[in-house]
């Protein structure tokens, strides 16, 4: 097995297992896991449930490569395909799958992403500025900062990477790529350390965070392809069946818990004496909010320390 697999700790993995075993347990049980990443949680499914069909997706060529030699002990019950989860829908159907038993999410950079440096995901590490999670794509982090509007720029700050000093990170780099193009992580986390006030810079971890942040989820269209996604999977559920989905910044959680909460609540008008069963909720929510890691499984696996999990079960047919 690759190094980086060897290594690689699946985030909270027992809860994903304690969550979606009930609707594997039969026979032919199909689970997808959408962002297949290392493998991790899908090889801990395939050895626990003999019976189970793996359905997994992942835009990274590279992961897809080292998850196949992970898995290979497997491979009469796996099926691994190139795509952004958002082409769920298109997949199953060109599978023949009507209906799953179970969808997993693990979202974010992947911890194989993080530990190529020469991917430029990380801000503690100078490195070409690329940020693409599918190496196939046009989008890179440098076509973001060297050819994006000042005003453009700040939104893309502002609002995927909350970040409050949007505007003058923007300006100064369109002030800088003037002069010289950025091509390098190691230039661009020294001007957002000097675009922020000193003060500021003093709490809250590298002033860079939230900056690259924002053009990873702008390079891969992160958020617009998880609001496609989330719908679709919920559609893709059998009655009965289970969808567990683990976040790691607030933007990604506001998603998750506006489709699930809308899944779970009537949709019925206010008053009725009795609710008609097409208005009647399609999801049961199975987790009290967003649960997150225990000090243990932190101390154990870090990445874990900003997990926020959600789950919910199908229990209606689509009206």
């Amino acid at each position: 097995m690759n190094a980086s697999a060897s290594r690689h700790v699946p985030v909270l993995l027992e809860r994903c297992v304690a969550l979606l075993a009930p609707a594997l347990t039969d026979p032919g049980s199909v689970l997808v896991d959408a962002t297949l990443g290392l493998g991790g949680h899908s090889e801990a499914f395939l050895s626990r449930f003999p019976a189970l069909r793996l359905v997994g997706l992942d835009r990274d060529p590279e992961a897809l490569d080292l998850s196949r030699a992970r898995l290979a002990p497997f491979a009469d019950r796996t099926t691994l395909v190139h795509a952004v989860y958002d082409q769920l829908p298109a997949v199953l159907a060109r599978l023949g799958l009507p209906a799953v038993q179970g969808v997993l999410f693990d979202l974010g950079v992947s911890s194989l992403q993080l530990d190529r440096t020469a991917r430029g995901f990380s801000y503690a590490q100078d490195a070409p500025l690329d940020m693409r999670m599918d190496p196939t794509g046009q989008l890179t982090a440098a076509g973001v900062v060297n050819t994006y509007p000042a005003a453009e720029l700040a939104r893309v700050l502002r609002d995927y990477g909350e970040e409050r000093f949007a505007r003058r990170i923007a300006d100064r780099v369109v002030r800088e790529r003037e002069r010289e193009p950025f091509t390098s992580s190691a230039r661009l986390v020294e001007l957002v350390r000097e675009a922020i006030p000193a003060a500021t810079r003093r709490t809250g971890g590298n002033p860079a965070k939230r900056t690259f942040q924002a053009l990873r989820i702008e390079v891969n269209g992160e958020l617009a392809a998880l609001e496609r996604a989330l719908p679709a999977a919920v559609d893709a559920l059998a009655v009965g069946a289970r969808l567990v989905v683990m976040s790691y910044q607030s933007l990604e959680d506001r998603i998750v818990k506006k489709v699930l909460t809308a899944g779970a609540t009537s949709g019925a008008p206010q008053g009725l004496p009795v609710v008609p069963p097409e208005y009647l909720p399609r999801l049961r929510l199975l987790t009290r909010g967003a649960e997150k890691a225990g000090a243990g499984e932190v101390a154990d696996n870090p990445r874990a320390a900003s997990v926020r999990l959600r789950a919910a079960e199908r229990v209606r047919r689509a009206a």
